[in-house]
């Protein structure tokens, strides 16, 4: 399996644009799974959902199952969060992996960037993993780093960028 990121502050378009980039990626022939970090707690359970309360009754681990999907929920009770490593080996094969956030970690990103929500470039401020920038404004961008600039709202070409990087697609 192979790893690719999106990096950016909140409110750039990073799940905007993954999700316009999934459709692209699965049209090139790739399977595609996604993992999203998230800063702030969540709970993709319902109060009042069986499931909901026998989790909150004390299990580690609770596992839905239908005809159409199947999910595991972990609670970590304190644990500590588990690396993206852990994280990706849980998955099944697929052909690659996206991650949204993680912007720290030692994987290829491609960093979101939009000047109008007022945030320094995160590409060249100590995450030298970052290999492209897609931005809404490609020329002022463009001023700032040496990094391939990529236009934010020309999806096909960042889709492309992407299997090219991956090397899915010969440059």
């Amino acid at each position: 399996m192979k790893v690719f990121g999106l990096a950016g502050y909140s409110g750039s378009g990073k799940t905007t644009l993954l999700e316009e980039l999934i459709p692209r990626l699965n049209d090139a022939g790739l399977s595609v799974s996604l993992i999203k970090h998230a800063h702030h707690r969540f709970d993709i359970d319902q109060p009042g959902k069986d499931s909901y309360r026998l989790r909150e009754a004390g299990c580690s681990e609770v596992l839905l199952i239908s005809e159409q999907r199947w999910v595991l929920m972990h609670e970590l009770r304190g644990a500590p969060e588990p690396s993206l490593e852990e994280q990706i080996a849980r998955f099944s094969e697929c052909d690659l992996v996206l991650v949204e956030g993680f912007k720290q970690t030692s994987i290829p990103k491609l960093e979101v960037h939009r000047p109008s929500v007022g945030k320094p470039l995160i590409a060249g401020s100590g995450v030298e993993t970052i290999v492209a920038v897609a931005t809404d404004e490609p020329g002022v961008v463009s001023k700032l780093t040496a990094l391939p600039v990529l236009d934010l709202n020309d999806r096909d070409a960042i889709a492309d960028f992407i299997l090219r990087h991956q090397g899915f697609r010969h440059a």
